[in-house]
């Protein structure tokens, strides 16, 4: 991996380190607001949600933008991730790993998520497994919005030169399996998207 790749992902570990602290002291104090003086208004009810989705964004960017290492990643961890950040989504994602899993093979993973999530914006169910190291992630959906540029960046590696920071993944994702010796395929149907690194 390159020396610029390194330090976008320390620079991803550092932003999501220095911001999770903040977002949960702000959801003690709400807590503590609520203990103290218990309401049901429409508008801590709202901070609060706002706050727990941020949270769930945060830990999931850690993972996806930041450093790997040799560190490994629990189901329930990765579970409790996936399920905080996509509860409010159309889109459902079930990590099958029972076992722990290298971090940087969950870093593929969660780029590979991004990529799915943004070739189905009505929803779906996104499934993960790792098997002998290798990860596979299958999309069903209804419907599917393909951005043949974009795509075309993991299924023979072209270049985007104009790619913007809402697709950064596309970018990162062949990266990174590169960097891990992996091989990024692409399989597309009808109502299902496969990509296995």
């Amino acid at each position: 991996m390159n020396q610029n790749t390194d330090f976008a992902a320390l620079i991803g570990s550092r932003i999501c380190h220095d911001l999770i602290s903040p977002i949960g002291a702000i959801n003690n104090g709400l807590e503590l607001m609520e203990m103290s003086q218990p309401s049901n208004s429409q508008e801590m009810d709202l901070i609060a949600e706002s706050v727990t989705n941020a949270s769930a964004r945060i830990r999931f960017f850690r993972i996806a933008f930041g450093a790997a290492d040799t560190q490994m990643v629990g189901r329930p961890e990765v579970v409790s991730i996936l399920k905080d950040n996509y509860i409010s989504s159309r889109l459902s994602v079930v990590w099958e790993p029972e076992d722990a899993q290298p971090r940087r093979l969950v870093r593929l993973s969660f780029l590979a998520t991004l990529c799915m999530e943004s070739v189905m914006p009505y929803g779906g169910r996104v499934e993960i497994s790792i098997e002998h190291g290798q990860v596979v992630l299958t999309g069903h959906a209804d419907k599917f919005n393909v951005d043949e540029s974009l795509w075309a960046m993991l299924e023979n590696g072209a270049e985007e030169s104009d790619l913007r920071p809402a697709h950064v993944q596309f970018g990162l994702l062949p990266t990174h399996a590169t960097a891990e010796g992996h091989t990024l395929k692409v399989e597309r149907a009808e109502n299902t998207v496969r990509i296995s690194l």
